[in-house]
């Protein structure tokens, strides 16, 4: 065990995915302890390269150095535009996975990315009784939705497919319509862009999975992600909130995002989805496989732009494809509400 002084800690530049530790058990650190997803870990900056900026709680992004010291989580990382990456098994360098503060060895990457930049872990914090600091010590209370508002989701066809502004669009919209909007990313890797923009969009309350416990949701167990879930959307309800946006992250195909949407647990929370695709046979694709599964309200993200790509997209899948002008206009809004409340299918015109 290793007591670091305050005024080290102090200058330490602390991640994002730390925002809700209480910096009082940031004291002392382990030298053999074996990472966990989720461990809190005080590391030293050896070479900066691909992420040149970590992102504090603020959400300022703080430029790093080599020699820099960070506060950063443990766990591992989806993200097929830039890393895929693990917990490792030992305090052994390693590799800043995220910019939001993530931990991890990188096993492969997207070739347009420059290598990842490479941290040297000095020790886990642990507690007063030896154990590891986790982020899941300070989620939020577990507990579910006392009762049921409509529910909508966004997914998507991949990482960069127009999600979240999709999500926002939609948030816009329902808070124009006069609702009390709660937006939650529900998986994905701790960063703040989704968050603030949903924010910044009109949700009177907005949560992710890190107040849920996690500091990234890959390879998280399902029984874990149905905790998390019930809690961030039981929060935003118990807030009053009274129509509830939920961003899911990644495509169709990765593993968690597959088995949440086909899930009966999320039919509990979810009364339709709006799928963003980056183009028409993507919309196509991903419009059929959501038909196996659940309810279909229509399409957006990246082929929205193209009016002819839209086009396209309506005649391929049989609904609406939406700008995202046109998911923040309060009209679209009551009528997507309509639809989720009197079982109507949204069609395209």
């Amino acid at each position: 065990m290793t007591q670091i002084a305050a005024s080290r800690l102090a200058n330490a530049k602390r991640a994002f995915t730390t925002r809700n530790v209480d910096t009082n058990a940031l004291d002392t650190v382990s030298t053999d302890a074996t990472p966990k997803a989720g461990d809190v870990v005080l590391a030293r900056v050896l070479e900066v390269d691909a992420h040149r900026r970590l992102e504090l709680p603020t959400s300022r992004k703080a430029l790093l150095f080599a020699g820099d010291e960070v506060i950063l989580v443990y766990g591992n990382r989806y993200a097929p535009d830039q890393f895929e990456a693990y917990v490792p098994e030992d305090l052994g360098e390693c590799h800043l996975a995220a910019a939001g503060g993530v931990a991890g060895r990188v096993v492969n990457k997207n070739v347009r990315m420059s290598d990842p930049t490479r941290i040297q872990p000095i020790g886990i914090f642990i507690d007063s009784e030896g154990m590891s600091v986790n982020v899941r010590d300070y989620a939020l209370r577990s507990t579910a939705p006392s009762r049921k508002v409509p529910g909508f989701a966004v997914v998507g066809g991949s990482m960069n497919a127009g999600k979240t502004t999709t999500a926002a669009s939609l948030v816009r919209g329902l808070a124009l319509s006069g609702r009390k909007v709660g937006a939650a990313k529900l998986t994905g890797t701790g960063a703040g862009n989704d968050y603030w923009h949903m924010r910044d969009a009109g949700a009177s309350m907005v949560l992710d999975f890190t107040d849920a416990g996690m500091a990234t949701t890959y390879k998280a167990n399902r029984f874990d992600l149905e905790v998390a879930v019930n809690t961030l959307a039981g929060h935003l309800v118990e807030a009053g909130c009274d129509a509830l946006v939920f961003e899911i992250a990644d495509g169709l195909y990765q593993e968690e995002t597959s088995w949440l949407v086909s899930s009966q647990f999320m039919r509990k929370h979810v009364d339709g989805y709006l799928y963003a695709a980056e183009g028409a046979a993507s919309a196509a694709m991903g419009v059929q496989w959501l038909k196996r599964h659940t309810r279909v309200l229509g399409v957006s993200g990246l082929v929205s732009a193209s009016p002819l790509a839209a086009r396209e997209t309506e005649n391929a899948t049989g609904f609406a494809c939406y700008t995202k002008e046109a998911l923040a206009a309060p009209e679209l809004a009551q009528d997507l509400l309509d639809a989720v409340t009197e079982r109507v299918v949204v069609q395209a015109a």
